[in-house]
C-alpha cells in the first residue's frame, strides 16, 4: 500500500481541489507567474491541456527505483525550466506529445500496474500537478496503490510541495546549480538555489531518507545531481547543504552523463563532456564530507574527455 491510499477521501478531494485554484493565478513553481491557466493563459513553463510524450517501463532510472520489473514512468510535455542542454529537448521545450484527460491519466497509471511495475514515476510533473493529483484520486479509487515518485527539477514552490505531504512516497529532485547566475542564465531559473534547497528542505521532512525493502524503495528522497563542465553547477556548494543541512544518509546520484545537447553546443563553456577530473573531484569531496548513500556511475573512459 502507498501512502496515498492511507489518506482520507474528503482530505484528498479538498488537496485537489485547492490545486485547481491554483490554476487561476499560478504559483505552482519558482516562477510563480500567476498567469490564469484556467483560461488559457500561459506562463513561462508553456504548458497548456495536459499533455505527455509517452508511457511505459523504463530501466534506466537509479537502481532502488527501476529494480528487476522497472520503473512506470510518464514523461509530460513542456517544463517549468529552460535548460539550454536539456537532453528531453523535444519533450520539454517544442512541447511533442499528446493531449489527454485526467481520467486518461488515471488509466495509464492503472495499465503500469498491471504490468507489475514498481512505482508511478511522474517525469517533469511539476506544470502538471493539479491534474496529476485528480488522476491519482481517481486511480487509487480503482485500486492503484504502487508507490509514486516525483521526478523533478526541484523548481517548485515550496508552499505546493506541503500539500503533497502524506501522499507522495519518493521525491526524486534535481539540485543543478548552487549559484543563482548560472541559473538563470542556463536554464532561465530565477533564485533557483534559494528555492531549490526550501524544496529539497520540505521532501525530506516529509519522507525522509530513502527506503527500501529487498533493494527496491518504497519511501524516502532520492537527490540527482548532474556534473557540468567548468564547475557551472557548483557542485561542491551542493554537496555542503546536504551533509551540513540535510542529512549524510541521503541517498545521491551523481552523474557523470553530461553532454552538450540542444544548444549547449553553441555555448563555449557548455560545449564539451565533463572531463574524468571534473567527475572524480566532485565524487571525491562528496565522501570527504561524509556522504553515505552515493550512487557513484561507472565511468566509460572512452565516453568522457580524460584530461
Amino acid at each position: 500500500m502507498a501512502k496515498y491510499n492511507e489518506v482520507d477521501q474528503k482530505k484528498f478531494k479538498e488537496i485537489v481541489d485547492s490545486l485547481y485554484d491554483i490554476l487561476s493565478n499560478c504559483i505552482l513553481c519558482g516562477h510563480k507567474c500567476k498567469v490564469n491557466r484556467l483560461k488559457g493563459q500561459v506562463g513561462v513553463c508553456g504548458a497548456k491541456k495536459l499533455k505527455i510524450s509517452s508511457y511505459g517501463p523504463h530501466f534506466g532510472e537509479e537502481g532502488p527505483i527501476s529494480g528487476i520489473n522497472g520503473s512506470g514512468t510518464i514523461f509530460f510535455s513542456y517544463c517549468n525550466l529552460h535548460c539550454v542542454f536539456c537532453q528531453n529537448y523535444e519533450i520539454s521545450q517544442l512541447a511533442e506529445g499528446e493531449e489527454i484527460t485526467e481520467e486518461d491519466l488515471a488509466n495509464i497509471m492503472l495499465s503500469l500496474q498491471k504490468k507489475h511495475l514498481h512505482n508511478i514515476n511522474f517525469v517533469s510533473p511539476t506544470h502538471f500537478l493539479p491534474q496529476i493529483m485528480k488522476s491519482l484520486y481517481l486511480a487509487s479509487q480503482n485500486g492503484l496503490c504502487i508507490p509514486l515518485v516525483y521526478n523533478t527539477g526541484g523548481y517548485d514552490n515550496p508552499e505546493v510541495i506541503k500539500m503533497l505531504a502524506g501522499i507522495i512516497d519518493i521525491y526524486m529532485p534535481d539540485m543543478k546549480y548552487s549559484d543563482n547566475f548560472f541559473a538563470q542564465k542556463y536554464s532561465s531559473a530565477k533564485n533557483y538555489w534559494e528555492v531549490n534547497k526550501e524544496v529539497v528542505k520540505e521532501m525530506y521532512r516529509q519522507v525522509g531518507p530513502l527506503k527500501t525493502k529487498d533493494g527496491i524503495a518504497y519511501e524516502g528522497l532520492l537527490i540527482r545531481h548532474l556534473v557540468l563542465p567548468n564547475n557551472i553547477a557548483g557542485s561542491k556548494k551542493i554537496i555542503d547543504f546536504i551533509a551540513d543541512e540535510l542529512d549524510k544518509n541521503v541517498y545521491l546520484n551523481i552523474m557523470a552523463q553530461y553532454r552538450p545537447c540542444y544548444r549547449a553546443k553553441f555555448i563555449p563553456e557548455l560545449s564539451r563532456r565533463i572531463t574524468y577530473h571534473e567527475y572524480i573531484e566532485v565524487v571525491r569531496y562528496a565522501q570527504f564530507k561524509g556522504l553515505k548513500n552515493l550512487d557513484i556511475q561507472q565511468i566509460n573512459e572512452f565516453l568522457i574527455i580524460k584530461f
